[in-house]
């Protein structure tokens, strides 16, 4: 496999990044191809927990997969220590452009492992994942984090963080108790940009070209990261204000292709349809439970040719 890409050198190298976000069961390969046909600059593989990649082979090879296409690639990793999170990262080096260590999760069960937004309240257990991935392996490091209640305690983690030599880093606007329908705190973000000598990605209500064009004019980072919003419509960095039907027949081509499970197959579909879809028409497609019926339904209501596409 040839050597992956820098997220570093595609940060320093544009003015305005496109990231795809880390999503748990959704930022798999066949996502990540599809997003980078549409104007995607970097993109993240979902969360995965260091210990069960260090400790399996099965996990391993279902947790991540990889080809030359998918480029460049970050792996994004939770972890409660920095062994684990080293040990993990030593496996992944040869076959990606960077290591992401998870600081955001707000998940309950992730902040009962110590992992996660957890990690918000550790900033020197951080600083010895940051320390111990740097010297083990010579790709980036970077950390996702979220914005603290008192800004201060932000500021304070990203100079933790700094000071081991992290990448660069994104930042969630929202803390770890905010709802997603919560508005971003865009001065928060500015405070990490300005606080930060590394590059810089935001993260936190992307759905559209117009909001990553109020982010950048409002904190001034150096990337855009989405994840709802690009699950709706992978094509929203490319200009689209929905999902363009050949980008419909793109993802079937590659879920397809590298054999997606119906789970997956079924539930990015009723993302992309979500703004197209009459509400009975959701109703019936919400029931189709196998990939035949899937593409069935695709076929007689939308045209599509699945003889063109495999």
């Amino acid at each position: 496999m040839h050597k992956k890409t820098s997220p570093l050198e595609v940060l320093e190298s544009k003015e305005r990044v496109n990231v795809c976000a880390p999503m748990v069961r959704y930022s798999k390969l066949p996502f990540r191809e599809l997003c980078l046909k549409y104007n995607v600059d970097i993109c993240y593989t979902p969360m995965i927990l260091a210990d069960v990649f260090k400790n399996s082979d099965f996990a391993r090879y279902s947790d991540f997969t990889t080809n030359q296409a998918d480029d460049p690639v970050v792996i994004q990793f939770a972890a409660s220590n920095g062994k684990d999170l080293a040990d993990a990262a030593e496996l992944a080096a040869p076959y990606v452009g960077g290591i992401d260590i998870n600081c955001g999760c707000p998940q309950k069960w992730a902040f009962q492992e110590h992992i996660g937004s957890f990690l918000m309240t550790e900033p020197e257990t951080v600083r010895d994942m940051i320390r111990q991935v740097k010297n083990r392996v010579n790709i980036p490091c970077s950390i996702k984090i979220r914005v603290h209640p008192d800004l201060r305690d932000t500021e304070e983690f990203v100079r933790r963080a700094e000071s081991v030599g992290v990448d660069f880093l994104t930042v969630h606007g929202r803390t770890r108790k905010q709802r997603s329908t919560e508005p971003v705190n865009f001065d928060g973000i500015k405070l990490v940009k300005e606080t930060a000598s590394v590059p810089v990605i935001a993260n936190g209500s992307i759905f559209s070209l117009q909001d990553a064009d109020e982010m950048y004019e409002r904190t001034g980072v150096n990337g855009v990261m989405s994840a709802r919003g690009l699950l709706q419509n992978p094509a929203l960095f490319a200009g689209y204000e929905q999902t363009p039907w050949e980008c419909i027949e793109d993802y079937v081509r590659l879920a397809l292709g590298y054999g997606t499970n119906t789970f997956i197959f079924h539930h990015h579909l009723m993302f992309m349809f979500e703004d197209i879809m009459s509400k009975a028409e959701k109703k019936s497609f919400n029931t189709l439970s196998s990939i035949p019926a899937i593409l069935d339904h695709l076929e007689s209501r939308w045209g599509l040719d699945v003889s063109r596409l495999v």
